[in-house]
């Protein structure tokens, strides 16, 4: 399906979402603190159902944008490849929570890595796995997957 050219997301704010996740989720770690792990799911998995509550979001919105610590960096693209890894991450973070309250620390903690090393990758390389698995799924014709990456203008 084409998509809307005029299609814009700040991935500035993006990148606050990813360095927040991986700061809380090694925090978690070193404090072995699985409420703050349960904390960060929550987080992403509300910013995904409902972006405008994000509070990563909001934190980039209202406190570093107006501060001039991160600059805007609005492009065109879809925005519902990144709430699809962000939903991903937010429950692959949320099982590593149920993991971790069931007893089982390094099935949580590896869960809990997992997110890090894929939210380091996209902050650091640019590479989404989550936009990849999504624009993978819409190219079989996987129902829910219909925005095709934007080509260049």
């Amino acid at each position: 399906m084409r998509t809307d050219s005029k299609r814009r997301v700040e991935h500035a704010a993006i990148r606050v979402n990813q360095a927040c996740v991986i700061a809380l989720l090694i925090l978690a770690f070193v404090l072995n603190s699985a409420p703050l792990v349960a904390f960060v799911g929550l987080v992403m998995l509300v910013g995904t159902a409902f972006p405008a509550w994000g509070l990563f979001k909001r934190i980039y919105q209202h406190i570093l944008r107006p501060a001039g610590l991160v600059k805007p960096d609005v492009i065109t693209d879809n925005p519902e490849p990144h709430r699809f890894a962000q939903g991903l991450g937010g429950t692959f973070v949320t099982l590593g929570w149920l993991a971790l309250l069931t007893g089982q620390p390094v099935v949580g903690w590896a869960l809990a890595w997992l997110v890090v090393g894929l939210a380091t990758a996209n902050l650091f390389l640019g590479f989404c796995a989550g936009c990849f698995l999504y624009y993978q799924f819409n190219r079989r014709g996987v129902p829910g997957f219909r925005h095709s990456p934007i080509q260049g203008e």
